[in-house]
């Protein structure tokens, strides 16, 4: 990893190797060190501090596991339109504050357009949504509105970040 020096502060520079690192983690989180650094051929050990340069420096933000929502009977995927009575900063500010602390919210994204927000939402089935739509998105702050697009079909999920 090489550092840009121009501007005031040093920001690293991906070369070849930090993005082959970056791509074959995408695409198994679960390779090991060894494993890796023969992929990319490199030593283990120069391996390893490339790799740790990647996490420190925010390129990697984390690895996880990938779970079949099905098998832990979240098959049903909808996505929610959400749009504030008022557009303001506190206004955005409240309802984000809120958001995060719902578990089967996966994503939350502000948008542009003729909502606020999108949210990716992970439940049992219909009924399930229904419950936590009454319960709890529409008692969210500041909502005024939402509309739900349920998924019939996952074309492509999660697919990996080409650069």
């Amino acid at each position: 990893m090489k550092v840009n020096l121009r501007d005031s502060l040093a920001i690293p520079v991906l070369d070849r190797v930090d993005r082959r690192i970056l791509r074959l983690l995408q695409r198994d989180g679960r390779l090991t060190n060894a494993e890796l650094a023969k992929q990319v051929n490199v030593s283990p050990a120069t391996c390893h501090r490339r790799t740790q340069r990647l996490f420190e420096s925010g390129y990697l933000r984390g690895v996880r596991a990938e779970i079949a929502p099905e098998r832990v009977d979240r098959g049903t995927l909808a996505v929610v339109g959400v749009v504030l009575d008022r557009s303001t900063r506190e206004s955005f500010a409240a309802f984000e504050a809120a958001v995060v602390k719902l578990p089967f919210v996966l994503d939350c994204h502000l948008v542009a357009g003729d909502f606020d927000y999108f949210l990716k939402i992970r439940v049992r089935d219909i009924a399930d949504f229904s419950r936590l739509l009454g319960e709890q998105l529409i008692a969210l702050p500041g909502v005024r509105q939402t509309r739900t697009f349920f998924v019939m079909k996952e074309v492509i999920d999660n697919a990996p970040l080409e650069f």
